[in-house]
């Protein structure tokens, strides 16, 4: 009873100022705000990390070709035949730690359906493509290992491309025009989550949804190498054998090694290392990136960047709670009289401070709550203005708000053990 009588009386004090209480709870109010709005830039941060290193695969070891700086006409000449399908073989064949091998070439090509010309990515690659991105197909199926050995001119549709060309039709078994050439449409691949810089040049992360997926013998031997650019085209782009295209003579960008499970990344990108360097004469003509260790790196960044963003915005509830105690000992100051006129009747000295830390609770449990509208508000500004990821999780509410109600008890325990103190006759003299 006489905690709820303080906790009335702390109310009527506070509203019989509206302004200074208000101007009080401010600090309180964005630090809250700022904690809430911060910590969900880095969640959302985190898992637009996490997703995009899902789409290259935390399981998988990417190798990408790399051109040779000339360093002079003195430079020593290189004999690498760059990265080719035969590399792929070798590491399937020598390295026990892998699963999968995916070769892959990727052009710019003109589409054509009806009176629809579009330009799109196409990539050349193997049957194990969709098994190692989880790229699964929601209608018809994927290309088959004899659509490979045959240069068969069939491909498989990313889901906005689908719905770009064929609308509300279906697109199974129906042909579309690749630059000059005809293909016939074996499945779409369901609608993947990718990230804001999927599909970007420089990025590794490719937009599965906007691709259209070819045998990777059907695109080195008939899509057209100036849609690729001649410059960036391997001398040992193919090597024709009885009127073919030799399969593991073919150029490629990119190996993608799907690792078994249970087996170490680390050993397997080691291992693949060795066979490369050793095929390609030492030659620096490729690099390998590993998502997992992409993954700790960014996740160390994302701790860093996160304790330094919740530090500001503990900064400004670390303000708050001075401004706090600032204003609380200018109205213990104010209300001496009373304070003397309380005890005179009857009051303790614990029953004065109940009383004045009850009314900087009040003060910062209510700019608390405040704060949590604020920070949904800060938050939905910060998404729709920067363009950033945002996402609010219980933890970041609950945290702030026990901390801005820790902050309100912390700087009110001075000010209140302050009033507690103070003599009675002197108060009731203080005018």
């Amino acid at each position: 009873m006489k905690r709820k009588e303080n906790l009335l009386i702390g109310i009527a004090a506070l509203k019989s100022n509206k302004t200074r209480t208000f101007l009080t709870a401010l600090g309180i109010i964005f630090g809250v705000g700022a904690v809430i709005s911060m910590l969900s830039i880095g969640e959302g941060a985190r898992r637009e990390t996490l997703e995009q290193i899902e789409l290259l695969g935390t399981n998988n070891i990417i190798i990408n070709k790399k051109s040779i700086p000339e360093t002079g006409s003195a430079s020593k000449p290189s004999f690498s035949p760059g990265l080719n399908i035969k590399d792929a073989i070798s590491i399937a064949e020598q390295n026990p730690f892998v699963e999968y091998v995916i070769p892959q070439n990727t052009a710019d090509v003109r589409v054509t359906r009806k009176s629809q010309i579009v330009q799109l990515k196409i990539t050349g690659t193997s049957v194990n493509y969709s098994d190692a991105f989880n790229l699964r197909v929601t209608s018809g199926s994927y290309f088959t290992k004899s659509h490979v050995e045959n240069y068969s001119n069939v491909c498989v549709l990313g889901s906005d491309v689908a719905g770009r060309l064929f609308r509300f039709e279906s697109a199974v078994n129906k042909q579309i025009k690749i630059n000059d050439l005809w293909f016939t449409v074996t499945g779409v691949f369901e609608k993947k989550k990718t990230g804001a810089d999927a599909g970007k040049a420089g990025s590794a992360i490719r937009d599965y949804n906007n691709e259209i997926v070819i045998p990777i013998t059907t695109f080195s031997a008939k899509i057209d190498i100036s849609e690729r650019g001649r410059e960036t085209i391997s001398p040992f782009f193919f090597i024709i054998e009885g009127g073919q295209p030799a399969k593991d003579r073919a150029a490629v960008e990119r190996i993608t090694i799907k690792v078994k499970k249970d087996y170490s990344i680390a050993a397997t990108a080691k291992l693949t290392q060795k066979i490369l360097k050793r095929k390609h004469y030492g030659a620096d003509d490729f690099e390998i990136i590993i998502p997992e260790a992409l993954l700790e790196q960014k996740q160390k960044t994302q701790r860093i960047f996160n304790v330094v963003m919740g530090a500001i915005a503990g900064i400004s509830l670390l303000v708050g709670g001075i401004g706090i105690m600032n204003i609380m000992l200018a109205n213990i100051l104010e209300r001496t009289k009373e304070i003397g006129i309380r005890r005179a009747i009857g009051a303790t000295r614990s029953n004065i401070m109940d009383q004045f830390l009850s009314e900087a609770i009040i003060i910062s449990v209510t700019g608390g709550l405040t704060g949590i509208i604020v920070g949904f508000v800060l938050t939905s500004l910060i998404s729709t203005y920067a363009g950033w990821r945002t996402v609010i999780t219980p933890f970041s509410i609950i945290l702030a708000f026990f901390v801005s109600a820790g902050v309100g008890m912390i700087f009110g325990i001075y000010p209140a053990k302050k009033a507690a103190n103070k003599d009675p006759i002197e108060s009731l003299r203080y005018e």
